[in-house]
């Protein structure tokens, strides 16, 4: 933990000594209120800029200021850059021999893994500190201090119980931007009653707010963790966990053609010999998905992914061909056997192509014992049956 009282982010901010920084976090969890507090304590220049609008002439402009000993006798400046996962390549190579010398000092702040989207060398250069969604208790806090300062909502006569204020904060999922703006939108569209009192309840809540905010990005860091969680569940054969992050996937907008994709690996990978049907339930319900498509849809996808939670668990096709795979791929592993070679063309038999190939339907059981891995192969497992394979 790099922030909070005495830990290493307040210690530097207080002391004025912060290096660069990059913040990640959902929206509305303090990224640029951290900022705002930094540029309240920090001797050196504070510049803003909004990765969204700004480009590399922006970035020259600070520099062009930080270098003016007339404008800046520090030779020191502070750009915060908001959404700075906005910012291309280029823009972000601006930057890179300004932060290496010390002369700007960077705060980045962005709702996507900087790991992804953040030039390497920056994040080499910088602290990377992620930030939590606030708590309900957070956010009930927040709400309780804007009716009463000034700066807030404190000028209006608002009468609001605790238990309507804790429902605003719970139905927020951390982002306080949310709930302060909703709070903000019911006090001025709620009229006064005769006694000048603007009452909100439950129902001005509800229709101010609407529905619960939902953290997902189809296309941002909370599509890998949501797949990754809804992958996980169904391996683990735990069918709630398995439809509520389907659920999410679905609310947020994933493409359910992708998600019926992944419930036919899972059935390949994870279920496998253990029940061979789930890769044909899987296949059918991506095929089906296809066809209805949504609404209708969520109901194929729910019953093929709780299919596949609760069928019984075997990798062993998925370890066989990846060790399979780095074998042929790395080793020296000897030529296909004469006798299971294919002869297409009459007079190849004198070459040895098919000569003493045993054909196992003629024989018992129609199995028979003979070579079909190269001599350097021999003794090869692969294939390993655990116990959920009958």
């Amino acid at each position: 933990m790099y922030y909070g009282k005495d830990k290493i982010l307040y210690r530097t901010i207080k002391a004025d000594r912060l290096s660069s920084i990059i913040l990640f976090g959902p929206p509305g969890c303090g990224k640029t209120s951290l900022a705002r507090v930094i540029s309240e304590t920090t001797k050196y220049k504070f510049y803003k800029i909004n990765a969204v609008t700004a480009g590399v002439a922006d970035i020259k402009k600070v520099i062009e200021e930080t270098k003016n000993f007339m404008l800046n006798p520090t030779g020191k400046s502070i750009l915060f850059i908001d959404e700075i996962h906005r910012f291309n390549k280029l823009q972000q190579d601006a930057l890179l021999p300004f932060v290496e010398n010390g002369t700007i000092i960077l705060i980045g702040a962005t709702t996507e893994n900087p790991y992804f989207e953040v030039n390497k060398a920056l994040i080499s250069r910088s602290m990377v500190i992620k930030l939590e969604p606030l708590t309900e208790e957070n956010i009930y806090e927040i709400l309780r201090n804007s009716i009463v300062r000034k700066d807030g909502l404190g000028d209006y006569n608002i009468k609001v119980e605790d238990k309507t204020l804790k429902k605003l904060a719970s139905i927020c999922n951390g982002d306080v931007r949310t709930a302060l703006n909703g709070l903000e939108i019911a006090v001025l569209t709620t009229a006064m009653d005769e006694n000048g009192v603007i009452k909100i309840t439950d129902e001005v809540i509800k229709n101010s707010v609407q529905t619960k905010k939902a953290i997902f990005d189809k296309n941002g860091d909370t599509h890998y963790d949501n797949i990754s969680a809804f992958i996980k569940s169904m391996r683990g054969s735990d069918s709630d966990a398995t439809i509520f992050y389907l659920a999410r996937a679905l609310n947020g907008g994933e493409d359910p053609m992708f998600l019926a994709r992944r419930i036919v690996i899972a059935a390949a990978e994870d279920v496998g010999m253990a029940n061979p049907n789930a890769l044909v339930i899987a296949n059918s319900a991506m095929q089906a998905v296809h066809m209805v498509g949504m609404p209708e849809a969520r109901i194929i996808l729910a019953e093929a992914a709780v299919y596949v939670a609760e069928s019984k668990k075997s990798n062993a096709s998925y370890n066989a061909i990846n060790k399979a795979i780095e074998d042929v791929s790395s080793k020296d592993t000897g030529e296909i056997p004469m006798h299971i070679r294919n002869a297409p063309a009459k007079g190849m038999e004198q070459f040895g192509y098919g000569q003493g190939y045993l054909y196992p339907h003629d024989f018992p059981g129609h199995v028979v014992e003979q070579q079909y891995l190269p001599d350097k192969m021999l003794g090869t497992r692969y294939y390993i049956k655990d116990e959920n394979i009958e």
